[in-house]
């Protein structure tokens, strides 16, 4: 590149109100040449080794910058199928033993920071998905506190999803937490099955704890049925070959695997959280008219 020539005494000119350096840039020539050179002022001529000390040194070939923070990149390559996430903490507890300067830090950078990234974009658009469910569900059910019961499913379909991918020594990647995010749509219908059911018979004058009895035996069969068939239908997408089998995948075990937990948990868990939020709302009520009573 071009050469730059600076006074030891950094001279500066004012330009608009702001003191500026004088630099002096020449071609690109030898140390000898340079040497020789001179300089020219009207008549007067004068060698540049009299103005300036003319001496070898060794600069970055590049200088990298982050947010107007000067860095040094270090990369490195993963080999023998390692997995990311298990190199990022052996990188992380290594640079904990690090004693850096005050003015110093390390970041991890590349695509553990887009993996990073990533996750924080899909975790809130998981919050959106059941957010959306439980606001139709509230609309459709015309209720603020039933959509509550429905909305548990979501997190006992994730209890499934854990699981598999520790027995089948699966990474939790991109894909297998968009396939969580499709389960927010998809588990929550076992529920509504279930408890449209119960809402019918106790509309019917059916006591709750009947209700619940019954509607588990009427709806126990389409609930497997259509959750089983869910499942099988996935089964060539996690399981396959070609290209690209291995990326789609972790979205086929995820929403498997929630699905399958999802379908036993719901015929036990949502009755009995249903009989719950019941109880409460009817003390909750019964405190109401008492004070109303006695007023």
């Amino acid at each position: 590149g071009n050469l730059m020539v600076m006074s030891l005494s950094s001279p500066q000119w004012d330009h608009g109100g702001e003191l500026k350096d004088i630099t002096i840039k020449f071609p690109e020539m030898t140390q000898s040449q340079l040497a020789d050179f001179t300089l020219t002022e009207g008549s007067t001529t004068v060698p540049l080794q009299d103005v300036a000390q003319i001496k070898r040194g060794f600069s970055p070939k590049e200088i990298l910058r982050r947010d107007q923070v000067r860095l040094a990149r270090i990369t490195a390559q993963l080999t023998g199928g390692a997995a990311l996430s298990q190199v990022i903490a052996q990188i992380k507890q290594y640079a904990s033993t690090l004693v850096l300067p005050p003015t110093y830090r390390l970041d991890i950078a590349g695509d553990e920071q887009k993996r990073a990234d990533s996750f924080r974009d899909l975790a809130f658009a998981l919050a959106l998905a059941v957010l959306l469910v439980y606001m139709v569900l509230a609309a459709q059910l015309e209720s603020l506190l039933h959509p509550l019961v429905i909305i548990c499913t979501v997190p006992l379909g994730i209890v499934g999803v854990v699981p598999l991918f520790f027995a089948l020594g699966r990474s939790f990647n991109i894909m297998a937490l968009i396939g969580v995010i499709m389960l927010a749509g998809i588990v929550v219908s076992n529920a509504i099955v279930l408890l449209d059911a119960v809402r019918q018979l106790r509309e019917s004058g059916t006591p709750r704890r009947e209700a619940l009895l019954l509607a588990g035996q009427r709806r126990i069969r389409p609930i497997v049925i259509t959750s089983l068939t869910t499942v099988l239908a996935l089964f060539p997408l996690a399981f396959g070959f070609g290209a690209g089998a291995a990326l789609r995948a972790p979205m086929a075990l995820a929403v498997m695997g929630g699905l399958t937990a999802s379908t036993l948990l719901t015929l036990v868990v949502i009755p009995c959280v249903y009989d719950t939020v019941e109880d409460w709302r009817e003390r909750i009520v019964k405190k109401n008219d008492d004070k109303t009573s006695q007023s």
